[in-house]
């Protein structure tokens, strides 16, 4: 691998990890801060997924494709738990196991050797390379990320204020102010 092809690969790796818990995560915290228990495990209807099972299919979702697909750790996902559980789970437990799994995918690549992005993995029954495995769960993250946010803003109702344009430049708001109030 050329050291160009590395300094890529690394950088691929460290925008994964940015983003997963330095853009996502903060999202998702922000979001559950305004909504009660109850709302967290509402649903519109019996085929919808509220956002606890949501929280609870990111966890397995991102430990079963990085911390195992690529870290080599056991799986132990129960995939149809996470979509089946009605019973309301605290938001404290919830948010404490996605940023616990968070912390364990950041590791895993953090020790990720980039040269091997391009090696296949069986993942969830299918070979992908490393790369695609990043990208499925970036990309995975950010859609169910998406759909926390559009209940969280119909239940808040309020501007969840994700970026502070003040000075011109797009800052991150969670870095620079407290949860929008209701």
């Amino acid at each position: 691998m050329t050291p160009a092809m590395s300094t890529v690969g690394i950088s691929f790796l460290a925008e994964a990890r940015s983003l997963l818990s330095g853009d996502y995560l903060p999202k998702i915290e922000r979001c559950l801060a305004l909504l009660t228990d109850e709302q967290i495990w509402w649903r519109a209807n019996p085929a919808s997924n509220s956002i606890g099972n949501l929280l609870l299919h990111l966890s397995g979702n991102v430990r079963q494709w990085i911390v195992v697909g690529l870290g080599k750790s056991a799986d132990t996902r129960d995939r149809d738990a996470e979509f089946a559980q009605r019973d309301v789970v605290p938001r404290e437990e919830l948010l404490s196991l996605l940023q616990e799994t968070l912390r364990e995918a950041d590791q895993t690549l953090t020790a990720f050797d980039e040269t091997r992005l391009l090696d296949r993995f069986t993942i969830q029954g299918l070979e992908v390379s490393a790369l695609a495995a990043t990208m499925h769960v970036v990309e995975h993250f950010s859609m169910h990320t998406g759909q926390i946010i559009l209940l969280a803003k119909m239940f808040a109702e309020v501007d969840l204020q994700f970026y502070d344009f003040k000075d011109g430049a797009a800052v991150q708001a969670w870095k620079t102010k407290p949860e929008p109030s209701k």
